[in-house]
C-alpha cells in the first residue's frame, strides 16, 4: 500500500463520523428552474450577538446558528464535513513540498475543460467528495474534476445518477490555484451550496432507457442554477494561516484554523470590504485585449483619474482565493475580465464565480461581468465560463457605469 492509500485510509474515519439529525420545513419562497419545476430558496437566517465573538468555534457558530434556525440544521452538518475536509485539506498542501508525500506533479490525467490534472486536483477532489457524503445530506455533486454531476450515494465512482431524498446540492473547485501548488503559492477551495429539488423522482422501474435518461437530465437542473438561488458559499485559503469564510446570505465571517486547538475560530465577524480602494488585482499582461471599456477605466485609474482621485497600484497573485480575500480584507478589485482570446472568461460560472460572488456581496461589495451582475446568470452547462470583475462597490459600479455609456454611445 502506497503512502497516499495509507493517508485516505487514515483519514475516512475523520470524515465518517455522523452528523447532528435535525428537521426541514418547506419555505414558502421558490425560484422556476427549467419549464415546469420548482427550487425552494431559502430565507436568510437570523444570527444573535454569539455570532460576532470573536474567538468563538466553528462548531459553536454553527450551533447558534441551528438554535436560531432550525431549519437549517441540515446545513449545519454539511458545514461541519466542509470544516472536516478543508482541515485535511490544509494538512495535505502543507506536507505536498516533502519529497516522500508523492502528491506533487500531473496525475497523467485531463479533465472535461482540457486542462492537465495535478495530483492534488484528483486528491482534494476525492476527499470533499468523501466528506460530503457521508453527511447523507446531498442529492446532487457538481465538481471541477468531475465530467457531470454525481450522485454521492452511488457505488459507481463516476455515474451520473440522482437521488430525491437528500436536502441540498454542492458545487465545488476543490484546489483553486493548483497550478501553482508546486511553488507554495497560496491554494484554496471554493464551495456553493443549493437546494435540492426533492421533488426530482425518477421512476427506474417503468421508464425506458430513453425515458429515463430524460428524466436524468430534467434533474440535472438542479446544479444548473443562478448564484441567487444559493443557500450558502464558502471558500478555504491554504496560505500563511489557513483560513475559512462563509456565508448563509446573512454577512460574510471569516475563520482562521487554530492548529493548536485543531479549530476553526472566528476572526473576522461580519466581513465588510472597503467601498472604495485603490488596489487593482488583473493580469495585466492581457490589458490590450480586454474590452475597451475596462481598458479605459483601469488606466484612468492608474493615473489617478478615475472617479476616487485616488492613484491604484497592482496586487495579483494569479490564485482566485487568495486574490479575493485580499480584497476583501483590503478593498479592491479582483478580475478575470472577457478578452480577445477568451471572450467568455476563464473562471467557471457555477462552482467559482457564483460563490465567491455571493461571499463578496454579502461583505458590501459588487461582482459583475461588466455587462450583468454575475449572481443573475444562469448556466447552461455544468463548467461554463463568465468573465468576472468583483469587489468595492465604488470601483466596481465605475467600471459598471463604463460598459453603460459605452453601450449607450454605440447605440445613439
Amino acid at each position: 500500500m502506497n503512502r497516499i492509500a495509507v493517508f485516505f485510509s487514515s483519514i475516512i474515519i475523520l470524515l465518517s463520523a455522523p452528523g447532528v439529525d435535525s428537521f426541514s420545513p418547506a419555505n414558502p419562497l421558490s425560484t422556476k428552474i427549467g419549464s415546469s419545476r420548482t427550487i425552494p430558496q431559502a430565507k436568510a437566517p437570523v444570527f444573535d450577538e454569539v455570532c460576532d465573538v470573536t474567538g468563538i468555534t466553528l462548531k459553536r457558530f454553527m450551533s447558534e446558528v441551528v438554535l436560531l434556525n432550525p431549519e437549517l440544521g441540515e446545513l449545519g452538518t454539511l458545514f461541519g464535513a466542509i470544516d472536516t475536509a478543508c482541515k485535511a485539506i490544509s494538512n495535505v498542501v502543507k506536507r505536498s513540498q516533502l519529497p516522500s508525500s508523492e502528491t506533487l506533479g500531473y496525475q497523467g490525467e485531463v479533465n472535461v475543460q482540457g486542462e492537465d490534472q495535478k495530483k492534488l486536483d484528483v486528491i482534494t477532489n476525492d476527499l470533499l467528495k468523501r466528506a460530503l457524503r457521508f453527511t447523507g445530506r446531498l442529492g446532487v455533486l457538481a465538481s471541477e474534476e468531475e465530467d457531470e454531476p454525481l450522485d454521492l450515494i452511488s457505488t459507481l465512482p463516476n455515474e451520473a445518477i440522482f437521488s430525491d431524498t437528500e436536502k441540498y446540492v454542492c458545487v465545488f473547485d476543490p484546489l483553486d490555484g493548483s497550478s501553482n501548488v508546486d511553488a507554495g503559492i497560496p491554494t484554496g477551495t471554493i464551495i456553493g451550496i443549493y437546494e435540492h429539488d426533492e421533488t426530482c423522482a425518477i421512476d427506474y422501474d417503468d421508464c425506458t432507457d430513453d425515458e429515463c435518461s430524460e428524466q436524468e437530465a430534467q434533474c440535472l437542473a438542479n446544479t444548473l442554477q443562478a448564484g441567487n438561488n444559493l443557500v450558502a458559499a464558502a471558500y478555504c485559503l491554504y496560505s500563511s494561516s489557513t483560513f475559512l469564510v462563509l456565508t448563509l446570505g446573512a454577512g460574510a465571517y471569516g475563520f482562521t484554523l487554530d492548529e493548536n486547538l485543531g479549530e476553526f475560530v472566528l476572526s473576522h465577524p461580519d466581513m465588510k470590504i472597503p467601498e472604495t480602494s485603490s488596489i487593482i488585482s488583473m493580469n495585466e499582461a492581457n490589458t490590450f485585449m480586454w474590452d475597451e471599456p475596462l481598458q479605459d477605466t483601469v488606466m484612468k485609474w492608474k493615473k489617478g483619474e478615475g472617479k476616487s482621485g485616488n492613484v491604484f497600484s497592482s496586487r495579483y497573485i494569479g490564485s482566485m482565493v487568495g486574490d479575493v480575500h485580499r480584497t476583501l480584507l483590503y478593498g479592491g478589485i479582483f478580475g478575470y475580465p472577457s478578452d480577445t482570446e477568451n471572450p467568455n472568461g476563464k473562471l467557471r460560472l457555477l462552482y467559482e464565480g457564483a460563490p465567491m460572488s455571493f461571499i463578496m456581496e454579502q461583505a458590501g461589495g459588487l461582482s459583475t461581468t461588466g455587462k450583468e451582475r454575475v449572481m443573475e446568470i444562469t448556466p447552461d452547462f455544468v463548467h461554463q465560463r463568465v468573465p468576472i470583475i468583483m469587489g468595492s462597490k465604488n470601483d466596481v459600479q465605475e467600471v459598471i457605469d463604463a460598459y453603460e455609456e459605452a453601450s449607450a454611445s454605440a447605440t445613439a
